[in-house]
């Protein structure tokens, strides 16, 4: 029997762009950009990255190093603000063990740190 457990934890990863909310926006929003975003090292293999951005869309993205375990991430969008907010549930697993559930909050902000409405 797999041992399960539950720990909570919030952190908080800030990044500044050269480039206005509605571009971010727009590259989570992309398959070709987030595509480049959700891979590994060169050298692992890859799943296609599959992405539907829409509230009860989901993304897919899985890859692993030759001969390694497989690495997977599922997501699935459950609230959209075009230019402010993404908020998505996902799962990662490593080969066919699940190693971690999460909700994932991504406030876009202007220059000046407030959060656009």
């Amino acid at each position: 029997m797999t041992e399960r457990s539950v720990a909570h934890a919030t952190f908080v990863i800030e990044r500044t762009y050269d480039a206005p909310p509605s571009r971010v926006f727009e590259a989570f929003a992309s398959r070709e950009a987030g595509g480049r975003w959700f891979i590994g090292p060169d050298d692992w293999l890859r799943s296609d990255h599959e992405l539907d951005f829409r509230v009860g869309g989901r993304e897919h993205v899985s890859g692993g190093p030759p001969g390694g375990s497989v690495h997977s991430f599922d997501a699935q969008f459950r609230d959209i603000v075009a230019d402010q907010r993404i908020v998505t549930i996902y799962e990662m697993h490593m080969d066919d063990v699940r190693i971690s559930v999460s909700v994932a909050r991504i406030d876009l902000l202007d220059k000046l740190g407030a959060e656009l409405r």
